[in-house]
């Protein structure tokens, strides 16, 4: 097992190693992380993907991407097996610091061979009692091969609002935070979150201010509910466009709060990889393919710390991080990709 979690100074020395990228680089809850994160959901349950994902983590690192981005429940777990080997490797032969490392996973669905007994199962898949999370946890860990896990989310939350009326799902939602905060207290994590697909971008899904009210009454304002993930995405723009009452998005929101957004699904699982509309394209400058004007603009979305994208291999990563050299968009630009 690998001892520490990514840390303020060791992650700004690993960004400065790469002088040519700094605007690459984002600096969130003190630690400064890559503009492109390694996704790893996609993918055959074979050896063959494993050993392929292995070397797009060494990649990535090389390549200055030190956002590891996983969960229990992809591919069965091996994909965060893959990744601990991977670091590991790395680890040991001094490629990488710990310290320099952000890597997160999530817990909440139910993962063949990896299910305890435990009750509040929701639909027959969804848990996140504290029994439950401290055992996703602790496999995840060996997973890892990590005594930290610097974010760990539940992951897709709302999924239990299609069963149970609001009262309950977020009296869940404060034992659930309550668990993560005494795990975050015993050095098991360093931040929690959620990671969602529609809790933040559809009304009547999930409360941010809600769960940032829950965070201070069991954690105080040194709460550790930090991150939150949500698909952002060039035909999925809600996080920067959907509005509540008051006019705030939850990019807004989650500025006013200090929680960081993490963007998934950047590519639309490969389906924004190419094709894009000639004039969608010609407003995005200097990236010299469709994946990476897509890339490009979610990580140009104002408050996005990271635009994670599944890579399952070193080619992907090398292409992808090749905006690594592209600075963001600047507002003017990024608002004219709303105009007609």
């Amino acid at each position: 097992m690998s001892h520490g979690f990514a840390l303020p100074e060791p992650t700004y020395r690993f960004a400065k190693g790469f002088p040519e990228a700094r605007q690459f680089f984002r600096k969130t809850q003190s630690i400064t992380v890559s503009s492109l994160g390694l996704g790893s959901y996609l993918g055959a349950l074979d050896d063959a993907t494993d050993a392929s994902y292995e070397q797009a983590v060494k990649a990535a690192i090389a390549a200055g991407i030190n956002l590891i981005d996983t969960s229990l429940n992809y591919r069965h777990q091996r994909s965060e097996r893959a990744i601990g080997r991977a670091l590991s490797e790395l680890l040991e032969a001094g490629s990488v610091e710990r310290e320099q490392v952000v890597v997160a996973t999530k817990a909440g669905y139910l993962v063949p061979d990896a299910v305890p007994e435990t009750d509040e199962i929701e639909g027959g898949m969804h848990c996140m009692t504290e029994q439950f999370l401290n055992d996703q946890l602790l496999r995840s860990q060996a997973n890892l091969m990590l005594d930290t896990v610097d974010i760990f989310y539940l992951h897709n939350p709302e999924t239990q609002l299609r069963y149970v009326s609001d009262d309950v799902f977020y009296a869940r939602i404060e034992r659930a935070f309550a668990a993560l905060e005494a795990l975050a207290e015993k050095g098991r994590i360093r931040f929690y979150g959620a990671a969602t697909w529609s809790g933040f971008r559809e009304a009547g899904q999930l409360s941010l201010q809600r769960m940032v009210a829950i965070a201070r009454r069991v954690g105080g304002s040194m709460h550790r509910f930090r991150f939150i993930q949500m698909p952002v995405n060039l035909a999925m723009p809600e996080a920067f466009t959907r509005m509540d009452e008051e006019g705030r998005t939850v990019l807004d929101l989650s500025q006013e709060e200090n929680i960081s957004v993490i963007a998934s699904a950047s590519l639309m699982q490969g389906r924004l990889a190419g094709g894009l509309p000639e004039d969608v394209a010609a407003r995005i400058p200097g990236a010299g393919t469709d994946a990476l004007r897509s890339i490009q603009f979610v990580r140009s979305t104002p408050g996005i710390v990271s635009a994670l994208v599944g890579m399952s291999s070193a080619a992907h990563v090398r292409e992808n991080a090749s905006i690594a050299g592209v600075m963001p968009m600047g507002p003017d630009g990024y608002f004219r990709l709303f105009r007609k």
